[in-house]
This record gives structure tokens, C-alpha cells and sequence, in this order.
């Protein structure tokens, strides 16, 4: 029994969560989507965000290993909850296929698909109250924060699959390529020590990362482990739940992030079936063969004959009026001769 690349190619259209597309996704755009899988998977609502949104769980699956995945902590990154959508519906699809077998048996998962409903309304990193959710594993002032914590506790997961956005300004390592999927098995303390549980964390890592590699080979990059005493994925780590950050970036003319999407659920599927099947999660080595992830991207270089008058641009994200947009503006001049771009013009 395998999970395949060519089995989820052939079948993601069929899965592909069409309701939900681009990259501004409220909470308004999921609650059609709960109603729907009412009738499939155990949901409730956890409670309510700092502006009486509500916020949503759902539960599946009856086996001995418990995962915990969340998306949207940042109300602006929302790929992870397209991919989350994706993998509801490729469950419920596939249900009699050898994989989702394996995995509802082997595995008891919890998914909060939109923990941050107000950063997402007017698409923001931070909630209502200005707090960044990522940074609020410690202090727990928001009830974002503490919704999630308890969870946590009350869940006890074995893993957790924290999804995030990353920005296009990074790339791969040794290569000219964009990081369209970074991962990262956070430190637990300040000498990053290879813990046992960071090694299992690792283990799961290696295991999406041979998968994306097939279809995406050297887009895939490795986030710092420098350890961050107030980040939720660092103390989660600590607190001995081995937690996967997987961060969806830029591919090739993506900026809806529809095609990364689509890599960010073959990552969470291939992760949970690892999961269902693995016995031991001592191998890791591999973990530590995939690239840096490096500042080394603009959205547009202006290049020029004469290095000092090269220009560089960004897309700034906005919503306005009810509407998404990228607006291009001018960040940088001078040599850019040592970055790359995801557009590029000679003046």
C-alpha cells in the first residue's frame, strides 16, 4: 500500500474544493463548506473570536494516533485552508481506497480550518486586537490563542500540522528557484537539540518532502530553526507535540496560490498516511538535505545595462472597497545583480 504522486494527480480536479479560490478567504467563504460536511464529520463550533466570529472544529477518524491540524492562524495566509477543504473532500471521495482507510483507522485528527476569522475579514496577519497569534503561545491574550490551547490540552495530539503562508521573497538555496513549500521542525529550546521529538517531527517532514519532490524538485525549502520562545509551533514542540510547519510560497505564475494549494494538500495527505503507517519516526538524516530557505526574491526587477540603476518591485496585498488586490511598488534600487525575480524586463 502506497500513496502515489500519479493517483493524486489523477484525481485532484476531482477533489479540488472549487468554492473556495484565491487568496482572500473568510469566514463568510467557509461556513457553506461546514454546513456541508455536517453530514459527514463530527463539527462543532469552539467558540467565538474576539468579534463573536465563530470558529469551527472538525473531527475524524477513530485510530490511536491524534493529530491536530490548523490553518489561517494569520487571517491573510489562507492556502492551507484551500488545501484543508481539498483534503475533506478527497477523504470523503476516496473512502473505500486502501489510503483514507489506513489513515481514519490509524488516526484520530481535529482540523480548525479558520482559526483567525477577523484578520481574515479584512485580511490581516494579526486578530482583532492587534495580536499576532504566532507569537501569542506564552502570554495567551487573545482567545484565539486560548481556544487553540485548549484543544491542545484537552486533544493531547501526538502531531500537529501548523499551515502557514510565506511570503515571495524567498527562495531555494542553490538554486534561482522560488520556495513554493518550506517546512520547518521547530526547536524546543535555545541549542535547537535534536530531541526526540523534533526527530519524529523530521521524520514526517522527510516524508512530504519525497513526495513534493517528484513534482515540484528544488522549489522545496527549510525554514530556520533559530527557536522563538513565544511561537506556537516552538512551545507546542516543547510541550511534546511534534509539530510540522509547513509554509505555502510563490510557483510560477501563482499568485492566487491555486497550483501551491494543490502542493500543500499532497503535503498534509502524504503526511497523514505516513503518520497512519510508520511505526518507529527514528529516520530524519534526510531533513536535513532540503535547502535553506533564503531572501533572495522581488516580485519585478527592472534590470539595466548600468547595475546601479536596476530597480526592484513588490506586490503589496490589500483589500479595498471589497475587493483583493496587488498593488506593484518600487522597494529597491541599485546592483540587484545577486537577486532573483518572478518577473524581470531590461530597460
Amino acid at each position: 500500500m502506497e500513496l502515489t504522486l500519479k493517483s493524486l494527480e489523477e484525481s485532484y480536479l476531482s477533489i479540488k474544493e472549487n468554492e473556495l479560490s484565491g487568496r482572500w478567504i473568510t469566514i463568510e467563504n467557509v461556513s457553506p463548506l461546514i454546513e456541508k460536511h455536517k453530514a459527514v464529520f463530527q463539527t462543532e463550533q469552539i467558540g467565538k473570536s474576539e468579534q463573536n466570529r465563530p470558529i469551527y472544529k472538525f473531527s475524524l477518524g477513530t485510530g490511536a494516533k491524534r493529530i491536530l491540524i490548523w490553518s489561517q492562524m494569520h487571517g491573510n495566509e489562507s492556502t492551507g485552508t484551500k488545501a484543508v477543504f481539498d483534503l475533506l473532500n478527497y477523504l470523503i471521495k476516496f473512502k473505500e481506497s486502501e489510503v483514507v482507510k489506513s489513515i481514519l483507522a490509524h488516526c484520530t485528527i481535529q482540523i480548525i480550518p479558520l482559526l483567525n476569522p477577523d484578520g481574515a475579514e479584512v485580511y490581516t496577519r494579526v486578530n482583532a486586537d492587534n495580536i499576532d497569534l504566532n507569537r501569542d503561545a506564552v502570554d495567551l491574550k487573545a482567545v484565539e490563542s486560548k481556544l487553540l490551547r485548549k484543544v491542545l490540552d484537552d486533544f493531547n495530539p501526538h502531531f500537529c500540522f501548523n499551515l502557514h503562508d510565506q511570503r515571495t521573497i524567498f527562495g531555494v538555496e542553490g538554486t534561482k528557484n522560488p520556495a513554493s513549500i518550506s517546512f520547518l521542525a521547530p526547536s524546543e529550546e535555545e541549542t535547537r537539540k535534536l530531541t526526540t521529538g523534533r526527530i519524529q517531527t523530521m521524520n514526517v517532514i522527510v516524508a512530504m518532502n519525497s513526495l513534493l519532490q517528484e513534482i515540484i524538485p528544488n522549489h522545496i525549502g527549510r525554514y530556520t530553526d533559530e527557536f522563538y520562545p513565544t511561537a506556537t509551533g516552538d512551545n507546542f514542540q516543547k510541550l511534546g507535540h511534534n509539530t510540522i510547519l509547513i509554509e505555502a510560497g510563490h510557483y510560477k505564475e501563482d499568485y492566487d496560490r491555486e497550483e501551491v494549494r494543490k502542493f500543500n494538500f499532497y503535503a498534509l495527505i502524504q503526511g497523514l498516511f505516513h503518520i497512519s503507517i510508520e511505526k518507529k519516526f527514528d529516520k530524519y538524516e534526510e531533513y536535513f538535505a532540503i535547502p535553506n530557505n533564503i531572501k533572495n526574491f522581488y516580485d519585478v526587477i527592472h534590470r539595466n545595462e548600468n547595475k546601479e540603476k536596476e530597480i526592484a518591485f513588490m506586490y503589496e496585498e490589500k483589500v479595498e472597497n471589497g475587493t483583493f488586490a496587488l498593488i506593484l511598488k518600487e522597494v529597491e534600487k541599485g546592483d540587484l545583480s545577486n537577486f532573483n525575480s518572478h518577473k524581470e524586463f531590461n530597460k
